[in-house]
């Protein structure tokens, strides 16, 4: 099984990660049980996981949340945009800080991907 990790720090990337994320799938076609993809948003691109602008479409992230997308949120980065659990979607999980999950996705075998 191959492991992917991308990582966003810069909110207005978020429409090409998305669409790195997309084609990557596309490209496993049905074979998507061959890889594993997590995103990693930190800094001000956590605040692509609330509902604020046109930039991040909530539907996209749930339907690749479903097709086993994990999303994952820096807390540090949470406190430091003044946002809480309860405001990010319910389907993004808090790493308690954004690069030591990095660190330990890449000593798992994780490929890095930063658009």
């Amino acid at each position: 099984m191959d492991h992917v990790i991308f990582h966003i720090d810069e909110f207005q990337k978020w429409k090409l990660l998305l669409n790195n994320v997309k084609n990557l799938l596309l490209s496993y076609d049905n074979e998507s049980s061959n890889i594993s993809v997590e995103v990693l948003a930190n800094s001000e691109a956590v605040k692509g996981y609330i509902d604020i602008s046109d930039s991040v479409d909530k539907n996209s992230l749930e339907v690749l949340s479903q097709k086993g997308v994990t999303f994952a949120a820096c807390n540090n980065a949470l406190l430091a945009m003044d946002l809480s659990k309860e405001e990010i979607f319910s389907f993004v999980k808090i790493v308690p800080v954004g690069v030591r999950e990095l660190i330990n996705k890449q000593q798992e075998g994780y490929a890095y991907i930063k658009p």
